[in-house]
């Protein structure tokens, strides 16, 4: 079903560490509105879809998330590789390095590890629309907030797009929800 392509969606290329931004930036791997959350909600909700326009369009979006999260893991890498201990520990990564290292694990910038409750399957195709606009639109939020925050172009980039890749999933799932809809009411 999968066919992996080794190469990201977007280029990243991140020559300077920040681990600040690396801190904020996680959120978009393992928070709440993260790019996990919503891989995971899209792949689970596809199939209570009611047809196959429905679950094809899940899957598509679901299998784009999960090179989101490469492309997050691979920028909080790069942000965070030659770091020091001691840099960590300024930067409030003390907690992070101590049960991880420099290894990638999913948690919020609050460092609040990655939970199923993030996210919703409900069996209902418009509750479940309705949930995953919702979530493109709180995701497009984080991303502008951490565009704010950020101070390299390097990071400006991705950030750009995957803000961007929000806006066009959000658009998608309305016109899923607006055909659903059309069709209950016929």
């Amino acid at each position: 079903m999968y066919k992996y392509v080794k190469k990201l969606n977007y280029p990243i290329n991140i020559k300077t560490k920040d681990l600040r931004m690396a801190k904020a930036l996680n959120t978009q791997f393992g928070g709440a509105n993260g790019e996990l959350a919503a891989a995971l909600r899209y792949f689970c909700q596809k199939f209570t879809m009611p047809d196959d326009k429905g679950k094809a369009l899940l899957n598509d979006i679901a299998c784009e998330e999960l090179g989101h999260v490469e492309m997050i893991a691979t920028m909080f890498y790069q942000l965070t590789k030659d770091a020091t201990v001691e840099e960590l520990k300024a930067a409030g990564l003390d907690g992070y390095f101590a049960d991880h290292g420099k290894g990638l694990y999913p948690t919020d910038a609050s460092g609040v590890p990655f939970t199923v409750m993030y996210f919703a399957s409900t069996g209902d195709v418009l509750a479940d629309l309705s949930e995953d606009m919702a979530a493109e639109q709180k995701a497009r939020a984080v991303y502008e907030n951490l565009i704010d925050l950020a101070q390299s172009e390097d990071v400006l980039g991705p950030l750009l797009f995957l803000r961007q890749r929000e806006i066009v999933h959000f658009n998608r799932f309305k016109e899923l929800y607006d055909y659903y809809k059309e069709q209950k009411q016929l």
